[in-house]
């Protein structure tokens, strides 16, 4: 692959899709070994025109009238998950805290039983990651991905016929009324719509929420700051988000000859957009490699650009809120645990597996 790492070249390829198709990203997560991937088939790897009338079912999903809607039960959940949090020892916050908040939320956007959000995360990780990184020779992880994918296919086509005799008001609900041009949607095109829900709403907000914890750890003089004048907040999450880009890179595939950075890539050539790096090129970020929580905001690139931009954007940033909210209520200082953080294996997103802190009461 080559990488695009410049501000000005990662937004010309996010800008011309007719050029650097989506396709890369299911070349990527869809390898002759796997025997299919649901997320592969989504319409994030769909190119224009076909994406854009797929992306319509769902957007509604995520305008301000259903965040609204959303926002009370989401703040309760923070709460409670915080309230829950011990206090005073070393404790992992990613599966009590960056876990457990989005999974509560894409389950509860999905009619997800809650029993089954411990498996959420995991499939989304063994789908993506799981996929991206896998050598030739690692025969058992690849094995873990078919399972996963599996599972996952026979977990999500299961509510999919319930929810057709039994429609409920949830979105996999709204995907089986939906209809495209007259027809309704096939089981498989709605399980695809599922997975990149669980991988959009789940992977991307629980590095946000781990990655907001760091970065109080890291900069401790912010907490207090946060804690006095809770009007900051956005601008901090909206720098976290610059600074950690939970989505770090995307594949792209050219469509035709084309030239990028003065380099000159023939028709087929794979590229990996490095929007990690282009949150921190000097030209448009200043000091980009330091946390400054004063830059102008909102930074939308972590969450892409052009066709594809995020529709969940603003929910991950309403519970980015939610949660340091409900931290702050309690916490009034915390501390790097007695275990080292281990960090994800994946050429997409950079995240940490485990997260130990020492959280002190307010």
């Amino acid at each position: 692959m080559w990488a695009v790492t410049r501000y000005d070249d990662v937004m010309y390829v996010l800008k011309n899709p007719q050029l650097f198709s989506s396709q890369g990203f299911r070349m990527a997560t869809n390898p002759p070994w796997l025997g299919g991937n649901p997320f592969s088939e989504s319409m994030l790897t769909m190119d224009p025109p076909q994406h854009g009338r797929l992306r319509t079912l769902v957007a509604r999903a995520f305008g301000a009238s259903a965040m609204a809607r959303l926002e009370p039960r989401v703040r309760a959940f923070a709460r409670q998950a915080v309230a829950e949090l011990p206090l005073g020892q070393s404790v992992d916050l990613m599966p009590s805290y960056a876990l457990r908040i989005p999974a509560y939320v894409i389950g509860d956007l999905m009619g997800i039983d809650p029993s089954m959000h411990s498996r959420l995360k995991r499939w989304a990780d063994l789908i993506t990651g799981g996929v991206t990184t896998v050598k030739p020779d690692e025969e058992d992880r690849k094995q873990l991905a078919r399972d996963a994918v599996k599972e996952l296919r026979q977990s999500f086509g299961e509510l999919v016929e319930r929810r057709r005799s039994e429609p409920g008001e949830d979105l996999v609900s709204d995907l089986v009324r939906a209809r495209v041009e007259g027809e309704a949607l096939s089981t498989d095109e709605i399980i695809a719509f599922m997975s990149l829900l669980l991988v959009g709403g789940i992977e991307t907000v629980v590095n946000l929420l781990a990655f907001s914890l760091l970065v109080l750890v890291e900069h401790p003089e912010l907490l207090p700051r946060l804690r006095a004048d809770r009007s900051l907040i956005p601008s901090f999450l909206e720098e976290v988000l610059r600074f950690e880009p939970p989505a770090q890179s995307g594949p792209r595939v050219t469509t035709q000859d084309v030239e990028l950075g003065g380099v000159r890539l023939p028709k087929g050539t794979p590229l990996l957009v490095m929007i990690g790096s282009a949150c921190h090129d000097d030209a448009y970020f200043p000091d980009g490699d330091r946390f400054d929580m004063g830059r102008p905001t909102p930074q939308n690139l972590p969450f892409g650009h052009g066709v594809h931009f995020c529709l969940g954007a603003q929910l991950a940033r309403m519970e980015g809120r939610l949660a340091l909210e409900a931290m702050l209520d309690r916490v009034g200082r915390m501390e790097r645990g007695s275990e080292p953080i281990i960090w994800h294996r994946t050429l997409v997103v950079r995240g940490m597996a485990t997260l130990p802190l020492v959280l002190h009461p307010a």
